[in-house]
């Protein structure tokens, strides 16, 4: 069992012949018993202020290890948006280059198409100027024929009655 202050103060020793004197005995007494009593005041604000510092540090170890699983979380979540990044970017330039394609295939089409059409108006130019010319060399014929110069000497021409 542990010295109380009061088992200090509360002692006493038996006399002898030549003993201590009882004024100095009781003097050191004394001033044992504030020493001891400041010395478990402080050790008790030593336990307490322990007991602080260990609640302070298990709290600073719970935000540290809280601090530690939220940066983990966040950098998977960083990693997580990077990843979904680079594929909604590769999938984006996939549909771009799909677009792209059908424009060109579409653009193709037109061209080709566009360039049958010209080579068959071309043709149809081609076959109108036949015709045209044709047509202005059969009349070409026709008045060099020799029937508008017997008209044009004098014959007449029979007209219908309307």
């Amino acid at each position: 069992m542990a010295l109380t202050p009061l088992d200090i103060e509360n002692k006493d020793f038996p006399r002898s012949f030549r003993g201590y004197d009882i004024d100095a005995v009781n003097d050191f007494l004394d001033q044992v018993i504030k020493d001891y009593e400041l010395s478990i005041r402080e050790n008790k604000a030593f336990k307490n202020k322990i007991e602080e510092l260990e609640e302070q540090l298990n709290h600073f170890n719970n935000i540290e290890d809280t601090l530690g699983k939220t940066i983990i979380v966040a950098q998977e979540t960083a990693d997580d948006v990077k990843n979904n990044a680079k594929k909604e970017a590769q999938l984006i330039i996939k549909e771009a280059e799909k677009n792209a394609d059908r424009i060109i295939n579409e653009s193709l089409s037109k061209s080709r198409k566009i360039a049958l059409e010209i080579e068959e108006l071309k043709k149809q130019a081609t076959i109108y100027r036949t015709r045209f010319r044709t047509l202005l060399e059969a009349q070409l014929e026709m008045l060099d024929n020799q029937s508008w110069d017997t008209l044009e000497d004098g014959e007449k021409v029979v007209t219908t009655p309307e």
